[in-house]
């Protein structure tokens, strides 16, 4: 009977290790199944977005590259020439803002397919920052300006084109929010540990109300929605951030102007990350 007994609560604590075991693994593919029902429900809401969004977006610049590329035949006379340049500088703005949503919905795409590798590299500070100044001249208004403040040590490591794209997409919402004859700052200090990073402008701000939703993707500020852009810009940076193991700010008021912040760590040459 003793035996029979210790057999019988053998075969008991068995069950019931194969029943927990059970349990939890069913437990581990119930959180599996709600995880992948959440992203597919993400990814059909950031569909829907951005179907309802393109068809908006799209629809302006391609009417006016029709618009003037049929005016432009029309002005056939010599003496017409300033009207004629001016609708061929229409098309080019237009055609610009249409590869700028492009490169927008394929940098997301590729964020979201885990396609974005990051590689850390050392360089010089002022002229990286000076290259990335002089390539956004082209975008300034009538009388804008952008002035640099770079203080610290020089050398730097981090990924390099990640923080450039991250420069010149801050730099474009500075000029795209701000007025003609304001000007733009940015600043670095550089620790030589810590590479502290900062655009501000003068331009129209955001209310504290907007301000939590920024980085989140396809939003637009309330005062910011006659401007065009996809409302990606900011999201795609806070994801670069992340991916550089750095931190990201923004301060604005209505306005009177808005001043974002990145905070990037060194790293070195042979850290890198493929996601």
């Amino acid at each position: 009977m003793r035996l029979l007994n210790a057999e019988l609560e053998n075969k008991v604590e068995e069950r019931t290790m194969i029943l927990k075991e059970a349990l939890e693994q069913l437990e581990q593919s119930r959180e599996e199944l709600n995880e992948a029902l959440y992203k597919e429900k993400e990814l059909n809401e950031i569909k829907s977005r951005f179907v309802s969004m393109a068809s908006h977006e799209f629809r302006t610049p391609l009417s006016t590259v029709l618009s003037s590329a049929a005016l432009i035949g029309k002005y056939i006379k010599a003496e017409e020439q300033e009207n004629r340049d001016k609708h061929v500088k229409r098309i080019k703005e237009s055609v610009k803002h249409l590869n700028d949503l492009l490169e927008d919905f394929l940098s997301l795409g590729k964020l979201e397919e885990g396609k974005v590798k990051t590689q850390a590299g050392g360089f010089i500070i002022m002229p990286f920052l000076e290259d990335v100044t002089e390539e956004m001249k082209p975008a300034l208004k009538t009388g804008q300006t952008i002035s640099l403040n770079i203080q610290g040590v020089s050398p730097f490591s981090t990924d390099k084109r990640l923080l450039k794209n991250i420069l010149l997409n801050l730099l474009g919402n500075a000029i795209k929010f701000s007025p003609e004859d304001g000007n733009i700052t940015l600043t670095s200090l550089n620790s030589g540990t810590t590479l502290t990073v900062s655009v501000t402008d003068n331009g129209i701000g955001v209310s504290e109300e907007d301000q939590q939703h920024l980085f989140t993707s396809f939003f637009r500020a309330k005062n910011a929605v006659n401007i065009q852009g996809t409302g990606l810009g900011l999201h795609i940076v806070n994801r670069y951030v992340e991916l550089l193991k750095g931190t990201i700010k923004l301060t604005s008021k209505l306005n009177a102007g808005t001043t974002v912040t990145l905070t990037l760590p060194l790293l070195d040459d042979e850290m890198f990350t493929d996601l």
